[in-house]
């Protein structure tokens, strides 16, 4: 037995006696929580009372198994299948990127933006798990919302998402390198355009963490050395198309290219643009408007 006793606290004690090298307090707080309330389905309130509870055998190998995979790096959203996003549970596993808190930024920039709108088309482009587009639909209930992606793996995970949580969006196989047309969609169409796309360049792999390396799609992370901008330059060009005069398009931005994401909105005509940092002061959003 690698635990004393079969109950929850001596299981956060081998939880932490294990980890505690590798994660702070208060993450190490957070995972023990989440794992235990997603095993044992019961509920926040009765998780803070639950330290004597008895665990079955099964129970055990699955937080020892979580230990494991912790320490090799595994990325905990992946290894629960879930992560909270903008009051949003969704399912998270290797086919998308893990969402992540400045992304939340961004959807909350979006939605103070159009604040008391209604009916509004929004297209999500490079979706994902999905996590913009229905953050999105559920602050904006009845707006038709259109999410693509060129992995059918991260569309497939949209769906399921879109599926778990009872919103309604569309959902398109779509590579936004390209100047294909959207299939059943008018230019001149859209309010909102937003999309995060794969925006660090290769070399930077360097200084990223194996948790990233290792376990997240690096076609949604990566994009070549010599134009780390190409997704920034072809979706700008296909908004200005697919927006109406006054429509806005929102990017998450990789911080260093800041100056040359802003020429590209400029050098596709769009005017208005703003620059935003997000919490830990980097330059991480950008909005920008079609005249």
């Amino acid at each position: 037995m690698f635990v004393q006793t079969n109950t929850i606290q001596a299981v956060k004690a081998y939880f932490k006696n294990r980890l505690n090298s590798q994660f702070t307090e208060s993450e190490l707080n957070f995972m023990l929580k989440e794992a235990i309330i997603q095993r044992l389905k019961i509920s926040r309130a009765d998780y803070l009372l639950c330290d004597q509870e008895f665990l079955s055998e099964s129970d055990l190998l699955y937080f020892r198994s979580i230990v494991k995979r912790l320490m090799d790096q595994e990325p905990f959203q992946y290894i629960i299948g879930v992560t909270e996003f903008y009051g949003l549970e969704l399912i998270t596993d290797s086919r998308a990127l893990i969402p992540r808190p400045e992304t939340e930024e961004l959807v909350q920039w979006i939605t103070q933006q159009y604040n008391g709108s209604d009916s509004l088309q929004i297209a999500d482009i490079c979706t994902g798990s999905g996590c913009i587009a229905l953050a999105l639909k559920l602050q904006f209930k009845n707006a038709s919302v259109l999410a693509t992606d060129f992995s059918q793996s991260a569309v497939d995970l949209a769906n399921e998402n879109a599926k778990l949580v009872g919103l309604e969006i569309e959902t398109i196989l779509l590579d936004a390198t390209t100047n294909n047309p959207i299939p059943g969609k008018k230019e001149n169409l859209f309010d909102c355009w937003v999309s995060n796309p794969p925006y660090i360049p290769i070399s930077d792999q360097l200084e990223m963490a194996d948790n990233v390396l290792k376990f997240e799609p690096h076609m949604a992370l990566f994009v070549e050395n010599n134009d780390p901008l190409i997704f920034y330059r072809k979706i700008s060009e296909n908004a200005h198309l697919y927006l109406k005069s006054g429509g806005k398009l929102f990017f998450e931005i990789h911080e260093r290219f800041a100056t040359e994401t802003i020429a590209v909105l400029e050098n596709f005509g769009f005017v208005n643009i703003q620059l935003r940092k997000d919490l830990q002061g980097r330059d991480r959003m950008l909005q920008g408007q079609k005249p």
